[in-house]
């Protein structure tokens, strides 16, 4: 990406927390090519490819950890297999194990494979890298997904929750049986935390939905999950038009990848289909500029939401019908501009009513990526306190 991240700051991309610090990108990494998506030798979890990595904070300045980019084996939003590109990080320090796990679910860093977290780690162009580190200094090992379709071919399916929520859960297994990992004390007993802001804050409570059905081996202590678009019809709704409208379509493009039966291309017009082919390619910062202000209605013949598909299709994504069987930390801005705060509550809501502990905060007169900021840090302390087994805090009243 070549814009600055204080342009991106003054829009609001999603859980995008080193935009405040004036961070710019450098030159992303060549995005990796030549792999096949479709049925991975491998169950889901498996590796199917790993090379070392960097990881290293804005500005390129170097950590104490090891990394690895891996591609692993996942389930698609359909059931079947695919394959899924991500990293893993591990600190540099003496701890045998084992060593607690989290995965980690970014927020929106665009649809180009070179906005995928595995292509920007290196150069320290990861923009969520500072929130990340939270957890390494601790001593954790994290385990941080690309998605299906950044950093692997084919269209991202953003904000698909259940591609999101595999592909979330298969990176802490993946991690558990990367060899270098084990040695360093990652493996089947290290307890596992799951986290996201964002588009993060979807795929990490799709993760702890999924993870009773999916992934039960996993010993998942606890999830912290913020800013959450727990309702995307909703989301759209209050985007369209709007300085972050390039949201919308990433989620537009994101279910056509998910479901080519919904046929995107056919209700766009010329202009859609250009702003469509742009969005493909690009970083959040640039989508956001090159859609800011559109509409659907500017950008097609018929609005596929309309539709009674995309509406099921949609609706598949709604959070909040499955509890996830251990403590919840949910948390959400006050003014968050991006998502609506009620959507937050109604996830909270949803969670308690099934009997689960949720502890939540709103955060007062916060943006969303004010939000990020702030949250970050109490929910890296929920989940320690989970590691350690501390007394539950329940907000559910």
């Amino acid at each position: 990406m070549q814009h600055s991240l204080r342009r991106a700051c003054t829009r609001a991309a999603g859980a995008t927390v080193a935009l405040l610090l004036s961070a710019a990108w450098l030159s992303p990494v060549a995005s990796a090519a030549g792999h096949d998506r479709t049925a991975p030798a491998a169950d889901p979890g498996g590796i199917v490819a790993a090379e070392p990595s960097e990881f290293r904070l804005s500005l390129g300045v170097p950590t104490a950890t090891e990394a690895w980019r891996i591609e692993y084996a996942s389930t698609a939003a359909d059931g079947s297999s695919n394959t899924v590109s991500g990293s893993v990080i591990v600190p540099k320090d003496l701890r045998k194990g084992p060593r607690p796990l989290v995965t980690y679910a970014v927020g929106t860093v665009g649809m180009g494979d070179q906005c995928a977290p595995s292509a920007t780690n290196p150069t320290g162009g990861t923009v969520e890298s500072l929130l990340i580190n939270n957890a390494l200094l601790r001593g954790w090992a994290v385990a941080l997904t690309d998605y299906e379709g950044l950093g692997t071919p084919g269209d991202h399916t953003y904000t698909v929750g259940r591609a999101a929520g595999t592909a979330v859960l298969d990176a802490a297994r993946a991690a558990q049986q990367l060899p270098a990992a084990q040695d360093r004390g990652v493996g089947a007993d290290s307890p596992v935390g799951i986290m996201g802001y964002s588009q993060g804050g979807q795929a990490s409570a799709w993760a702890a939905e999924l993870h009773a059905s999916y992934a039960p081996e996993l010993d998942v202590k606890g999830v912290a999950s913020g800013g959450v678009p727990a309702e995307l019809t909703d989301v759209a709704d209050h985007n369209d038009g709007g300085d972050n409208a390039g949201f919308v379509l990433m989620s537009a493009i994101g279910h056509d990848a998910a479901h080519p039966e919904l046929g995107l291309d056919g209700y766009l017009n010329d202009k859609g289909r250009a702003l469509i082919a742009e969005t493909r390619e690009g970083c959040t910062d640039e989508i956001l500029d090159s859609a800011a202000g559109e509409t659907i209605a500017e950008n097609t013949t018929s609005n596929p939401l309309e539709e009674q598909d995309w509406q099921q299709r949609l609706a598949e994504s709604t959070l909040g019908t499955q509890a996830p069987g251990f403590p919840a930390y949910v948390y959400h801005g006050g003014s968050d501009e991006i998502i609506p705060r009620h959507l937050g509550e109604g996830l909270r809501d949803d969670w308690c009513a099934e009997g689960n502990p949720v502890k939540w905060r709103s955060f007062a007169g916060q943006s969303h990526v004010g939000t990020a900021i702030l949250g970050s840090l109490p929910a890296v302390q929920f989940l320690g306190e989970r590691f350690e087994g501390g007394a539950v805090e329940d907000d559910c009243g």
